[in-house]
């Protein structure tokens, strides 16, 4: 399974060839590394370069460490994706324009798909996101509901890369999802508008039509863009 290194980097190499392995299907989640000795001696490296990898990789959330058993094939989190993405997009000056772009090219479809594959359950928690969304009278509340809305709807498509996505980018869309409602706050008639169409949107979603879903919610962006157009984010 493994092959030994040659020299260079050698924590760097090491984790190369884990990665490979776990793209290539032969380690999965759960999956127990082998001892450091023997991970060692296959590799012809030393113990140390064997650690180093090791910690390396559980920083980067691919493998934990279980005090008396070893290590193992972590069940991935989020962060992992999330962590470097935040980072990049504050390193690159990313603009509040920038979010609304990605989530209107993942939502849209995420509408048809959920449209064709939401639960009777997940209607049922939807219908009754949307009535406290109606009746909420808290600004913060509503952020709150506004985002359990849109999480719900990339949930029930059961697509795991359409829902790590949104999750991997979930503080930049609390912010993101906050400040486009103070700014539709200032206008009233724009707040109803916009309660309005996240009801179209449901009720799409209540008839499994997938076009009329995406159509809703291809609106509650372009209102979105709309009202933060002279805003300067």
């Amino acid at each position: 399974m493994f092959h030994e290194v040659i020299p260079g980097k050698i924590y760097q190499q090491i984790n190369k060839q884990i990665q490979e392995l776990i793209l290539g299907g032969a380690l999965k989640k759960g999956d127990k590394l082998p001892p450091e000795r023997q991970l060692a001696e296959a590799l012809n490296v030393s113990r140390a370069s064997i650690r180093e990898s090791f910690r390396s990789l559980e920083i980067m959330g691919l493998i934990e460490s279980r005090p008396g058993e070893g290590n193992f094939i972590a069940s991935c989190d989020n962060a992992i994706i999330f962590e470097p993405l935040s980072i990049m997009f504050k390193l690159n000056n990313g603009k509040f324009r920038d979010i609304l772009e990605i989530r209107m090219i993942l939502e849209v479809e995420a509408a048809g798909l959920a449209a064709e594959r939401i639960t009777d359950d997940q209607l049922e928690l939807l219908q009754t996101l949307m009535e406290d969304l109606e009746q909420s009278d808290n600004e913060n509340h509503s952020v709150e509901i506004d985002k359990k809305i849109h999480y719900l709807i990339a949930e029930s498509t059961g697509n795991f890369l359409i829902i790590t996505m949104l999750d991997a980018i979930s503080s930049l869309m609390t912010d993101f999802i906050a400040n486009a409602r103070l700014i539709i706050a200032k206008n009233i008639s724009e707040q109803g508008r916009l309660t309005k169409i996240h009801k179209d949107v449901v009720k799409a979603l209540c008839q499994k039509n997938p076009r009329l879903a995406q159509d809703a919610m291809r609106r509650h962006f372009y209102s979105v863009w709309e009202s933060i157009e002279n805003e300067e984010m």
